[in-house]
């Protein structure tokens, strides 16, 4: 399909065709050597609103807050600690959604700062009531600006990165597109910035194995992310059917060029065969809570036959977690096979390991569902790959 279709026509039917657009911006695009940038926000926006006005909905995904604090307390260089990390980011981002907020409010428009952590999208009931409020915002023509909530995040709850985010978000909106704002021009074979023969990447049809080892080769000056997140949070999105460009967010023009169809920045390709909305969240959102290790023939009933797991496939439980929550189904050997939503606890799945379905009542005393994990709420492993 891609190889009788030109890059121009792709750009228009995926960039210039987008409705509702994600535009994450990253620190090293925000942010100078005395902190915030402000005459880059401005311009930033005033290109936002340009596109609002042509009757695109915009919702940002933020970086810059710890790079804005720290320079803003008089800190020589950027934290290293987790305490000062937080400390600069509570500073920073006040700065940050103020001047966001001053620059949208020339062009009339009003802003909404939402702080999340992974916890909050991992869990399915929070994940829809956040996709609830965003389309409540968009529905009243306000720009949501999101972060993640460095202040009160621990490794636990981290997404890692914004990257990371603004992939989550562009799937929770059910966006067009993402574009992902940076300080170089899109993907090279190598780093542009140290190899002046690295080669620039317009078109990705799939990210696989080689594209992913010259992104690890990119760091980011500023954020946390550097290329290799930018490309694996296009992976994902792909699997969601959903394009991404990352394109130079310090040029000015880039975002208006980018959805005006021009060839301007890397397009990754959405792939043809897409998750669901809610299988995409079990694969790469939800966050799982223990593992379920499963025999030879339930191993091959989830994979080639597109079946349900029974407890009379699981074999062993690991670690706690509760009926609802996402787990991993592996192999004996170890190998991921999936992940699903569970029907029973660690506590139930304990006592019915090896049950067929018909006996779960006489066990227990009550039957949630005949099956562990339904297909329904199931990733297999074959759609967890590139």
């Amino acid at each position: 399909m891609v190889s009788a279709v030109s890059e121009e026509e792709l750009r228009r039917r995926f960039c210039g065709s987008a409705r509702r657009v994600v535009v994450k911006v990253g620190s090293g695009v925000l942010t100078k050597d005395d902190g915030l940038n402000t005459r880059t926000v401005t311009r930033l926006v005033n290109e936002i609103a340009a596109c609002k006005s042509e009757g695109r909905q915009i919702v940002m995904v933020s970086s810059g807050a710890i790079a804005s604090g720290f320079k803003k307390i008089g800190l020589k260089e950027r934290p290293k600690t987790i305490q000062d990390k937080q400390a600069c980011a509570a500073v920073g981002q006040s700065s940050l959604i103020h001047s966001y907020e001053t620059a949208f409010d020339r062009h009339g428009y009003k802003v909404a700062q939402i702080l999340l952590t992974a916890d909050d999208l991992s869990h399915r009931r929070r994940y829809l009531n956040a996709r609830n409020t965003l389309n409540t915002l968009l529905a009243w023509d306000i720009v949501p600006i999101i972060n993640e909530n460095d202040t009160v995040v621990v490794a636990e709850i981290k997404f890692g990165d914004n990257d990371t985010l603004a992939g989550m978000i562009t799937g929770l909106v059910e966006a067009d597109l993402l574009i992902n704002l940076t300080d170089i021009d899109g993907l090279y074979d190598s780093d542009p910035r140290r190899n002046p023969e690295a080669r620039f990447m317009s078109l990705i049809e799939t990210v696989g194995p080689r594209i992913e080892a010259m992104a690890s080769n990119i760091p980011g000056a500023l954020g946390s992310g550097g290329m290799y997140t930018k490309v694996v949070a296009a992976r994902r999105l792909a699997r969601r059917g959903v394009p991404t460009v990352i394109a130079n967010g310090a040029r000015p023009g880039t975002l208006m060029a980018v959805l005006s169809g021009e060839n301007t920045g890397t397009l990754f390709l959405p792939r043809d065969k897409t998750l669901s909305q809610k299988k995409h969240w079990i694969a790469f959102t939800a966050k799982p809570r223990g593992s379920l290790v499963v025999d030879d023939g339930a191993r091959r009933a989830l994979l080639d036959r597109g079946k349900s797991l029974l407890p009379s496939g699981v074999v062993q439980v690991i670690d706690h977690f509760n009926l609802g929550d996402s787990v991993q189904i592996q192999d004996k050997a170890g190998k991921l096979v999936a992940v699903g939503l569970t029907n029973y606890s660690s506590d139930e799945m304990v006592r019915i390991i090896g049950c067929q379905s018909c006996d779960i009542e006489k066990v227990l005393g009550h039957k949630h569902a005949d099956e562990v994990v339904h297909r329904d709420n199931m990733v297999v492993g074959k759609d967890l790959k590139f």
